[in-house]
């Protein structure tokens, strides 16, 4: 493949999970190489978890580093399946594109449980406790560490504080 413009990325597919491989093995053979990750997090008994996972799962985004730099070394660079093309090219993303998508994963990298929550006031509940597993609720507040939930308990109302991986969504 030919000598191809700096302001272009373009895009491999990647063997299943092996992304990283990919763009260390990219960067060793000095390629621009781009895997946006995003974050969510994972309920786990201790509380909620931030995560970091790959944001198209089993692609990646590079570019040569220098313009004589050409492109057919990537086909068989360790943890890439292939290079993606639309008929004989191989696909292209403009730089502006790129810095999009890199904002948009600082975005989502920065922001808290709360905002990246599922949980809003006056969303029904579900608790998943041991002895109120079941027992439905009304929330009234999201924090990051916390879920103020209203329940009806012994006919009174009463607000239980309780962490983001004991509540589910009610359907």
């Amino acid at each position: 493949m030919a000598a191809t413009p700096l302001d272009r990325w373009y895009l491999a597919y990647t063997k299943p999970r092996q992304e990283t491989i990919a763009q260390d093995n990219l960067v060793r053979q000095a390629f621009d190489a781009y895997l946006p990750l995003y974050k969510k997090f994972k309920k786990t008994e201790q509380g909620p978890v931030a995560l970091f996972e790959p944001m198209f799962p089993r692609y990646i985004l590079f570019r040569p580093s220098k313009p004589e730099q050409s492109i057919s070394a990537v086909r068989s660079t360790k943890g890439i399946a292939t290079i993606v093309r639309f008929g004989f090219e191989p696909a292209q993303l403009h730089d502006d594109l790129v810095q999009r998508i890199r904002q948009i994963e600082e975005d989502r990298n920065h922001a808290t449980l709360q905002e990246l929550s599922n949980l809003k006031v006056g969303q029904t509940v579900r608790l998943k406790h041991n002895a109120l597993g079941g027992v439905e609720g009304l929330i009234q507040s999201v924090s990051s560490k916390r879920v103020a939930v209203l329940l009806e308990i012994l006919g009174r109302p009463t607000v239980v504080q309780l962490e983001h991986h004991q509540v589910d969504v009610s359907p």
